[in-house]
Formats: structure tokens, C-alpha cells, sequence
């Protein structure tokens, strides 16, 4: 008994505390602590059966909920480096080492005498006798709990599934809409700018560069707009690129390009003329003009 009156307050203020608080993160937590307290009762009742069932089901199942929850909710960054409430790292300690002494008292409590009618009632083992009772004197109970699972389950099928209203669009359809937009508003044809693009990195949290050298907000994700988490860039992101490059384009002409390149042209094109011509041809003839004169045309002339 002395278990019991030890873990029964735990778990009814964890049941509470699982009412009250705002995070599922942190109800998950007290669901697990009302489970593995319930394993701790019948582990001292002598029902080992129950005792795993509830460890390996009940609370297995409450911990990958606890996965569950952090890998579709998330955990705010204020939360895991942020001490909102001051000593709650003592507090926690505190916590786990009274949990561990009641989890050893409770285990302890197997030795100290036993049950009234146990023997009796597991004569022929306990998980027999779970069935037995399961089976003959709460077999409509039981039932009816198996019976509201399904409900539950089919409910929750029939609240998950929608109806469709009006037919499947398709891929025409969408680009019909963003042609139509185009028309009618001027909104973005084209696909939405990478992050990083003119900027120093293509992190997913750096906007794009507009020509001006201010930020695109398109580029960058709305929900890291939303928290904060958006590095700041700007013209400083242009003036970093010109040092780097070494050139500043206001300074180079725009037929600056197209002059080298012919230059590399003719460079490359002089040694293939004067290679083309043989000993005995005419450096002035017609054929020298333009650099098409080969050995094997000169030779069918002779």
C-alpha cells in the first residue's frame, strides 16, 4: 500500500498537469509519467504480464507520440537554449531523483508481505487468470471497450476524409491561372527566385538580390520571414562581389566583350590560313583571300 499512496498523488497531478498545459510537447511528458506509475502499481500487485504489457505498449506507444510530436510540431529555438523560468534545471532534478527514489520504494514494496487472495487467483498462472476474468465476468465490458476503439478509429477516418467539391485541376489548368494572373494583376510568371542568387552563399535563409541590391521577399521562405530567421542582406552583398571579382562594371565598356572575343578570333583563325597555303601557291590569289586555299585543292589544280 505504500506504493500506491505514493505514486496515486503523482499520477493525479500529472493527469492534471495533462489537462492544463499548452504544449504537447510537455503533455506527452505527463502522459508518460501517469503510464510508467501505472506499470510501477502492477508490478507491485504481482501482475508481471500487466507490467510489461503497459510498459512495452502503453508508454513505447506515449514516447514515439513524444517523437512523433517533436518531428511534426517542433521545439520553439527560445525553448531548448532559453531558461523562461528561473531554477526550473533544479527543479528538474529534484523531480527525476524523487521519481527514481518512488520507482525504488515501489519495487522494494514486492518483498515487504504479500496480497490477500493473489495466490488463489493466479493458481494457474497470470495471464490465464487475466483471461479468465477478461472473458467470463467482464466480457461485456470488455466488448464494449472494443467496440468504442472502432468507433473511435471510423471517426476519426470519416472526420480526416473530404469530399471533393469541384473537379481535379490539372497541370493546364494551372498554368491557365498564372497566365490569367499575369494578365490581370502583373503577378510572377516565372518560377519564384532561388534563395542566395547575387548574394554571398545560397543558404535558404538568404534572399535573392534584386538589381538595386535589395532583398526579394519571394525568395525567401514565409515562415522564416515569420520567425526572424532571415539573414539580412544588401547592397553590401553587391559591393563584397565586386571586390572579389576584382572589376567594377561601370567601368568596362559594353563592347568590351565583343572585342576581345573577335580579337581571340582572329588570333586563332591566322595560323590556319597561313598553314593552308603550300610552297609553290600564290599568297595574293584568290584563294589566299580568304583562307580556304588547302593542299589537296592545289594539287588538283596542277
Amino acid at each position: 500500500m505504500t506504493a500506491f499512496w505514493i505514486l496515486a498523488p503523482i499520477m493525479v497531478v500529472a493527469a492534471l498537469g495533462l489537462l492544463f498545459v499548452r504544449k504537447a510537447v510537455h503533455a506527452a511528458l505527463l502522459l508518460a509519467v501517469v503510464m510508467i506509475s501505472l506499470a510501477v502499481l502492477y508490478a507491485v500487485l504481482e501482475a508481471p504480464f500487466l507490467f510489461a504489457v503497459q510498459i512495452i505498449v502503453y508508454t513505447g506507444a506515449i514516447l514515439m507520440l513524444f517523437l512523433f510530436v517533436l518531428m511534426l510540431v517542433g521545439v520553439d529555438a527560445s525553448d531548448s537554449v532559453v531558461e523562461t523560468i528561473k531554477g526550473q534545471r533544479a527543479l528538474a532534478w529534484f523531480t527525476g531523483l524523487a521519481f527514481v527514489v518512488v520507482l525504488v520504494v515501489g519495487f522494494t514494496q514486492l518483498t515487504f508481505g504479500t496480497a490477500v487472495g493473489l495466490d488463489e487467483a493466479n493458481e494457474g498462472g497470470n495471464v490465464q487468470a487475466l483471461a479468465n476474468l477478461l472473458f467470463s465476468r467482464y466480457v461485456f465490458i470488455f466488448e464494449v471497450t472494443s467496440a468504442l476503439l472502432i468507433t473511435a478509429a471510423v471517426g476519426a477516418m470519416v472526420l480526416a476524409h473530404r469530399e471533393r467539391l469541384t473537379p481535379r485541376r490539372t497541370q493546364a489548368d494551372i498554368a491557365a491561372d498564372r497566365i490569367r494572373a499575369y494578365a490581370e494583376t502583373g503577378a510572377h510568371l516565372g518560377p519564384l527566385p532561388p534563395p542566395g542568387v547575387y548574394a554571398r552563399h545560397n543558404a535558404v535563409d538568404t534572399p535573392a538580390l534584386l538589381p538595386d541590391g535589395s532583398p526579394a521577399p519571394a525568395s525567401v521562405s514565409r515562415v522564416l520571414a515569420a520567425r526572424g530567421t532571415m539573414q539580412a542582406t544588401g547592397l553590401k552583398d553587391i559591393e563584397a562581389i565586386k571586390d572579389q571579382l576584382g572589376v567594377e562594371p561601370a567601368e568596362a565598356p559594353e563592347t568590351a566583350g565583343r572585342t576581345a572575343a573577335s580579337g581571340s578570333t582572329e588570333e586563332n583563325a591566322a595560323p590556319i590560313g597561313t598553314a593552308s597555303l603550300s610552297p609553290g601557291d600564290d599568297p595574293t590569289g584568290p584563294g589566299a583571300a580568304n583562307g580556304t586555299v588547302t593542299e589537296g585543292s592545289q594539287g588538283g589544280d596542277h
